[in-house]
């Protein structure tokens, strides 16, 4: 018999405002159903051999039948980082009463209810356009939900099709609910709009007063992300998730998730967070992404879509340095996360190396699990060193553990986030402190280090950065789209997690991801949406890249922590470091409607099927490739540019009524840049005003992108777009 899986019959948006309608026509079609889409879009998912699903697809009305795919997650001090602490009486945290009255729906691996974070204290009455439940589960009851978090949903049937298993809930490796196994959604929903919480730390770590960006929103999670079998979060669940989001009421969605390169189309249903989200912005809900964690290798961004706001992790000025003084007196430094299990004396400390149980090969170099003597390592403090990106800290503490080992020093790349190692005490160091650490070992006749306790440093360190992790631009299906487009803390972020270990922690745990900085956007969106109701998606990501900054804690150009600690260009950064107090007052915006997401998806060669699919408008395309050029995006993107290119933009004054901007020019290198009119002038009868700008190449040989600017300004406000180009000859 031949083999099905879960197939996803994709059938564009809903041509039926009643729901049940829609999902009569789906069980007419079809009687073996997995779910339906009837709100946000129409489709449904089925188990299908592939000549049944090959059947369906030449059905009328069916724009695409493809197999189910499985996604992954993109694994305090950052709000008063960025200039929201909640003292103050002029900043977008206040002018917005804190996200009051705005409900931000979190897609992730579900959440942990008696966290501290989800408590309602202070919490005003639940929106009257919120329309969800609060679903019941395993370990999950609808007095589980409040004021604060005001709904909960899950989504399993995809990820049961796809393992082929059922969850064994007898051994805890998920909970058939909307609880949270893994720590992941409650922390991304707790960082985003999570309640005040005093004295929360980590180990003793980075105490404070812990909230999320919008302490006064409400939240809304589903769960579509499991830990059973492989886990993961598949498309059919995903979308069954967006669907059920826009049918609730969420203004805003967090999606700290993806799918890695090579990227789908955005019109193919593998993609399903493109296809999901872009119901969501033609709803009016504005969607958050992650940008992805495979940095800093170039065309590594996920999540490219135009209607997302894509968000790129940076570091904050926040550090937890550690002594590691050696026998000679030399103190050196590295950082860690691990208070405990430290003897607070001098011990032996070796290099793992002139430990290997096999000398033939280097991988005891690494500390890779079973290369060490246990005889030799017992009681020492193991020196390792990192070959490779793939090595990391954790792995090789369960090596050193295992062999005896009291300590670990661990030397690596320059890299960006810590994790306790649970264990022992580990510290991380860069190549340089490794060194320095080595020669001691081998001078001395017996070498002896202590290993100190961490300590909480703030505003110390140059910062911010972007961190190394971060998916990195040009965006390898859509190169006319700039992504990321705008940049967040997401390195050691302190949020709520769910209860581990033995003594249960703290309730709070430091990871590091653009996991993390994606809901730090979401929740200043929900502040900015606050304050302007009526703001599409399209203007709020204006606001934030057109606002956003290029400099550091010192004033200086920020830079990225890749391989060669450059200055940030947009591909690291899109427009920069997200500034919420400048974001709430931007003076001008490029706004997007949907008929303008059609117009580019017909310039970069979708059919006027897929098109007609995707969007509520009959399309004809007629590929014209200034459509693509032409998309109102707050940033200019040419992979190509031949000799000359005029492009179009227009920006909506929201600011005073009688406004002058002039144009500044910052021409990337080789380019000579032309924008008309250079004065934008706005009145009580003139609110929106178009304007071109012309690329002309300089230069006779082929080159790399290089980066520029166009910049309006007035007396007040300063409107900054990024331009990224690259020239070619023919």
């Amino acid at each position: 018999m031949p083999m099905s899986q879960v197939h996803i019959v994709y059938m564009g948006e809903k041509e039926n405002e009643d729901p049940t309608v829609t999902k009569m026509f789906h069980y007419k079609m079809l009687s073996d159903l997995l779910g339906s889409y009837k709100h946000g879009f129409s489709g449904f998912a089925a188990r299908l051999t592939d000549s049944q699903a090959k059947e369906i697809e030449a059905f009328p009305g069916v724009v695409q039948v493809i197999p189910n795919q499985v996604h992954k997650f993109h694994t305090t001090r950052s709000w008063d980082f960025m200039g929201l602490n909640d003292h103050s009486t002029t900043n977008l945290l206040t002018k917005s009463n804190m996200g009051e009255g705005i409900i931000i729906g979190v897609i992730d691996s579900g959440v942990w209810p008696e966290s501290e974070s989800f408590n309602d204290r202070g919490m005003n009455p639940i929106p009257p356009h919120w329309k969800g439940i609060c679903q019941e589960g395993q370990l999950f009851n609808s007095s589980n939900c409040n004021k604060k978090l005001i709904g909960a949903r899950w989504f399993v049937k995809g990820i049961l099709d796809q393992s082929q298993t059922p969850i064994n809930i007898s051994n805890g490796e998920d909970i058939l609910s909307a609880r949270d196994s893994s720590g992941h959604g409650t922390h991304t929903a707790s960082i985003a709009a999570g309640n005040f919480v005093v004295n929360a730390n980590y180990e003793g770590l980075a105490a404070g007063l812990a909230r999320g960006g919008a302490p006064r929103a409400h939240l809304a999670v589903y769960k579509v992300c499991w830990s059973f079998g492989h886990g993961g979060c598949t498309d059919a669940d995903l979308l069954k998730a967006f669907d059920k989001a826009i049918q609730d009421g969420v203004d805003i969605l967090s999606v700290s998730i993806g799918i890695s390169i090579p990227l789908f189309s955005y019109a193919d249903q593998r993609n399903s967070i493109a296809i999901g989200s872009f119901h969501a912005t033609a709803k009016g809900i504005t969607v958050a992404c992650s940008a992805g964690n495979d940095g800093p290798t170039a065309m590594t961004v996920e999540n490219t879509a135009p209607w997302i706001i894509t968000v790129a992790a940076t570091t904050i000025d926040r550090a937890f340095p550690t002594a590691i003084t050696l026998g000679n007196n030399l103190t050196l430094w590295g950082q860690s996360v691990d208070t405990r299990m430290h003897n607070h004396g001098f011990t032996g400390i070796t290099f793992s190396d002139r430990i290997a149980l096999n000398d033939s090969d280097d991988s005891a170099l690494g500390c890779k699990r079973g290369s060490l003597n246990a005889a030799l390592a017992a009681g020492q403090i193991i020196l390792c060193f990192s070959q490779s990106s793939t090595q990391n800290i954790f792995s090789a503490a369960i090596s050193v553990a295992e062999a005896g080992g009291v300590g670990l020093i661990f030397a690596q790349y320059r890299s960006d986030g810590l994790e306790s190692c649970h264990y022992i005490p580990c510290i991380k160091v860069d190549y340089e402190v490794g060194t320095q650490i080595l020669s001691y070992i081998r001078k001395a006749r017996s070498p002896i280090a202590k290993l100190g306790i961490p300590k909480t440093i703030i505003g110390k360190w140059v910062s911010p950065k972007v961190a190394d992790f971060s998916g990195r631009g040009p965006s390898s299906i859509s190169p006319t789209v700039l992504k990321p487009d705008i940049a967040a803390p997401g390195v050691d972020i302190i949020a709520a997690y769910i209860p581990f270990g033995a003594e249960k922690s703290s309730g709070f745990a430091l990871l590091s991801g653009t996991s993390m900085s994606c809901p730090h956007i979401a929740g200043i969106t929900a502040l900015i949406k606050s304050v302007h109701k009526n703001w599409s998606p399209a203007a709020i990501r204006s606001a934030l890249v057109t606002t956003a900054s290029q400099k550091g804690t010192d004033r200086s150009n920020i830079a990225e922590e890749g391989s060669t600690r450059k200055v940030a260009d947009p591909f690291d950064m899109g427009g920069g470091v997200v500034n919420p107090n400048r974001a709430i007052d931007p003076g001008l915006i490029y706004d997007i409607e949907t008929n303008d997401y059609v117009k580019f998806l017909c310039g970069t060669g979708f059919s006027s099927n897929s098109v007609s699919g995707l969007t509520q408008t009959k399309a004809n395309c007629t590929k014209n490739r200034l459509n693509e050029l032409n998309l109102n995006l707050p940033s200019i993107t040419i992979p190509y540019l031949k000799r000359k290119v005029t492009v179009s933009r227009k920006v909506t004054n929201v600011g005073p009524v009688e406004s002058m901007y002039k144009a500044v020019v910052e021409a990337p290198q080789g380019v000579k840049m032309k924008v008309e009119p250079q004065i934008l002038r706005f009145n009580k009868t003139t609110q929106i005003v178009p304007f071109k700008v012309t690329f002309f190449t300089t230069g006779k040989v082929y080159g790399d992108y290089r980066f520029g600017r166009l910049i309006w300004r007035d007396p007040k406000h300063t409107v900054t777009i990024p331009i990224s180009m690259r020239a070619i000859f023919v």
